[in-house]
C-alpha cells in the first residue's frame, strides 16, 4: 500500500499536466546546417565541437545536439555493418 500511493499520485500528476504544443522551426533553425551536411565535412563539424563544449548557450541547443548526432553517425557509421567474427578463435 505505501507504494502505490506515490505511484498514484506521480501518475496522476503527469496525466494532469500541460501537453507541449509542436515547435515551429525558426527563421534561424533554416539557416543550420543538417546532420547530414555536418558529417560530410569532418573539419567543420570537429570546430563546432569544440565550440559547443566552450560557448553552448551562444550557438544554442539545436545546433550542438545535431553536431553530437553527426559525430554519433560518423562514429558508427551507417549501422549496416554486420559483425564478422575471426576465423580462429582467441588463445587464452
Amino acid at each position: 500500500m505505501k507504494r502505490i500511493i506515490p505511484l498514484l499520485l506521480v501518475t496522476a500528476m503527469t496525466a494532469c499536466g500541460q501537453s507541449e504544443a509542436p515547435q515551429k522551426i525558426n527563421a534561424s533553425e533554416a539557416n543550420i546546417p543538417t546532420v547530414e551536411e555536418l558529417a560530410a565535412n569532418p573539419g567543420r563539424l570537429k570546430e563546432l565541437r569544440q565550440q559547443c563544449k566552450t560557448d553552448r548557450p551562444k550557438l544554442g541547443d539545436v545546433l550542438c545536439n545535431r553536431v553530437a548526432e553527426a559525430t554519433r553517425k560518423r562514429f558508427y557509421g551507417d549501422g549496416e555493418t554486420p559483425y564478422t567474427p575471426p576465423k580462429e578463435s582467441p588463445k587464452f
